[in-house]
C-alpha cells in the first residue's frame, strides 16, 4: 500500500534530478535558437550560407529536441522516485557518473554536427561523424554510450523499485514502460544495405518511442503530478494509467501501420494504422478531465463553494497545474487531431512529406511532452524551497501564454503551407520536382513561412520569460514567505 511518504529536496536523487533539469533547459534554448536560424534560412537560403548551413541548423534543432526531452524525462523520474518508493534511489553515484558521461558525449556530438556534419561514405563516418538517420543521427560511438547511460538509469529505477516496500501503480507502469523504451532504441542500432529495411527499423525507434513508450511515460508523470498538486484520487489516476497502457501499447504498435503504405506492405495497414493512431491521446485527456471533475466536485461540496472557486483556492502549484492543463489539451490537439487528419491513408497519399507533417510534429512534441516536463520542473522548484504553495507570477503567465501561442501560430502557419502543397504540388501538378519548386514560390507558401518565423520569435520570447521565472519564482516566493512569517 502507498504511504504517501514525501522526501525532501536534500535527497541525492533530487539533486541529481536538478542537474538533468538544468541541462535540459539549456538544450531547450539551443533547440529554439537552431529552429529560428532554420526558419530564416527557409525564407532566405543565403543566410549564413557556407558558414552555418540549413542542414546543420535543422539537424541540431531536431536532435536538441530529442536530447533535452530525454534529460528532462530522466530528471523527472529521479525527482519522483523518492515519493513513489518511499526510499532513496539506489545507485546514485553511478547515476551521477552517467550524467557527466552523457553530457560530455552530447557536447562532442553537437560540435561534430556543427563543424564537420558529414564525411565519406565509409565505416569511419558512421562511427565518428553521423549515422545519417533523422532524429537518431548520433555517430555509432555516441549511440552505444547513450544505451549504456540509459541502462544505468533503468537499473537504478528497477533496483529502487524492487528494494522498496511501497508498490504503486505509477511505479509499476513506469518500470515496465522504461524497459520498453530502452529496448526499442536497440532497433536503431543495426543497419542494412537495403534502404527500405533500414527505414522500417528506424521507424520502429521513432514511432514507437513517441507514440507508445513516451505517451505512457507522460501518463505516469501526469498521474504523479496531479496527486502532488491537487491531491488527486490515486485510484482514479492509476485506473486511467492502466487503460492508457492497454490503449497505447496496442495503438502504438498498430498505429505504426499508417507509415506502411510507403514501404509496400498490404493495404489493410492503412486503415488499421490510421484508426489506432487516433486513439493514443484519449486516455490522457480522460484522466485529466475525470480527476478534475471528481476533485473539484468534492472540494466544492466540502467548502460550500462552487468547484471552480475551490480548485483555484486549493491548488498547491498553479504554474505546474497550468502547464499540465496545456499538456492535456495540447496532446489531444497535436498528437490526436493534427495527427489524425493527415494520417488517414486517403489523405496521407497527398500530405506525406509536406508541411502538414511539420505542423503535426511541432504541436505534438510541444503539447504532449514539453509541457508536462516543464510542469515537473515547477514541482521540483516548489519542493526545493519547501513551499506549501507556489503561485503563478506575471512571468509565469507570459512564459506559458507566449510559448503556447507561438507554437500554435507556427502550427497553423505550417498547416496552411501544407494545404497549399497538397492542392498545387501534389493534386494539381503531380508531385514532381518542378511541382515542388512551383508550389514553394506561391504566396500561400511564402507568407506561411513568414508567419512561421514570426511565431517562432514569439515562442522564443516566451521561453525567455519561462527561464527567468524558473530562476526566480522559488527564491522570490521563499523570501515573501519568510517576510510574512516574521510579521506574524
Amino acid at each position: 500500500m502507498h504511504t504517501n511518504l514525501s522526501v525532501g529536496f536534500k535527497s541525492g536523487s533530487r539533486k541529481l534530478a536538478a542537474k538533468y533539469f538544468t541541462v535540459a533547459i539549456i538544450l531547450f534554448g539551443a533547440q529554439l535558437i537552431m529552429g529560428l536560424i532554420a526558419a530564416i534560412q527557409f525564407i532566405d537560403p543565403g543566410f549564413l550560407f557556407g558558414i552555418f548551413d540549413f542542414n546543420i541548423s535543422r539537424t541540431i534543432h531536431l536532435n536538441a529536441l530529442i536530447v533535452w526531452m530525454l534529460y528532462a524525462m530522466i530528471g523527472s523520474v529521479y525527482y519522483m522516485l523518492p515519493d513513489e518508493t518511499g526510499i532513496e534511489t539506489v545507485g546514485l553515484k553511478l547515476g551521477t557518473l552517467a550524467f557527466w558521461i552523457l553530457t560530455a558525449a552530447v557536447t562532442v556530438v553537437v560540435l561534430v554536427f556543427a563543424f564537420i556534419q558529414i564525411g565519406p561514405g565509409s565505416q569511419m563516418s558512421i562511427w565518428f561523424i553521423n549515422e545519417g538517420r533523422e532524429y537518431i543521427e548520433a555517430p555509432r560511438w555516441a549511440d552505444i554510450g547513450i544505451v549504456v547511460v540509459v541502462l544505468i538509469f533503468y537499473s537504478n529505477v528497477l533496483l529502487t523499485y524492487l528494494k522498496s516496500k511501497q508498490r504503486t501503480g505509477i511505479m509499476a507502469v513506469l518500470v515496465a514502460d522504461l524497459f520498453a523504451l530502452v529496448g526499442l532504441y536497440l532497433a536503431g542500432m543495426f543497419y542494412t544495405d537495403n534502404i527500405s529495411v533500414d527505414q522500417y527499423w528506424w521507424w520502429w525507434v521513432i514511432h514507437l518511442w513517441v507514440e507508445a513508450t513516451w505517451e505512457v511515460f507522460v501518463g505516469a508523470l501526469a498521474a504523479y503530478a496531479l496527486i502532488q498538486i491537487i491531491g488527486a484520487n490515486r485510484k482514479i489516476v492509476e485506473m486511467w494509467l492502466w487503460i492508457e497502457v492497454l490503449t497505447l501499447f496496442g495503438s502504438g504498435i498498430l498505429g505504426l501501420g499508417h507509415h506502411y503504405f510507403w514501404i509496400g506492405t498490404p493495404e489493410y495497414w492503412w486503415e488499421i494504422g490510421a484508426l489506432f493512431s487516433s486513439l493514443e491521446p484519449v486516455p490522457l485527456i480522460a484522466m485529466f478531465v475525470h480527476v478534475l471533475y471528481d476533485w473539484g466536485k468534492k472540494q466544492g461540496y466540502l467548502n460550500g463553494q462552487n468547484a471552480g472557486q475551490a480548485i483555484k483556492s486549493t491548488i498547491k502549484n498553479t504554474p505546474a497545474m497550468s502547464w499540465i492543463v496545456v499538456n492535456a489539451f495540447g496532446n489531444f490537439l497535436g498528437a490526436g487531431i493534427w495527427g489524425f487528419f493527415h494520417t488517414l491513408p486517403q489523405v496521407n497519399i497527398y500530405t506525406h512529406g509536406t508541411q502538414f507533417t511539420a505542423a503535426h510534429g511541432h504541436l505534438a512534441f510541444y503539447g504532449a511532452y514539453a509541457t508536462i516536463l516543464v510542469g515537473m520542473m515547477y514541482i521540483a522548484i516548489q519542493k526545493y524551497y519547501g513551499l506549501e504553495r507556489l503561485v503563478s507570477t506575471t512571468k509565469t503567465k507570459l512564459g506559458i501564454a507566449l510559448t503556447t501561442f507561438g507554437v500554435l501560430g507556427m502550427t497553423i502557419a505550417l498547416t496552411i503551407a501544407g494545404y497549399e502543397q497538397v492542392l498545387v504540388e501534389r493534386a494539381e501538378l503531380g508531385g514532381g520536382w518542378q511541382a515542388y519548386f512551383t508550389a514553394q514560390a506561391l504566396p500561400w507558401f511564402t507568407q506561411a513561412m513568414d508567419w512561421r518565423l514570426i511565431m517562432g520569435v514569439v515562442t522564443c520570447i516566451g521561453f525567455v520569460y519561462l527561464v527567468i521565472d524558473l530562476m526566480t519564482i522559488g527564491k522570490n516566493a521563499n523570501a515573501q514567505a519568510k517576510i510574512k512569517q516574521a510579521n506574524i
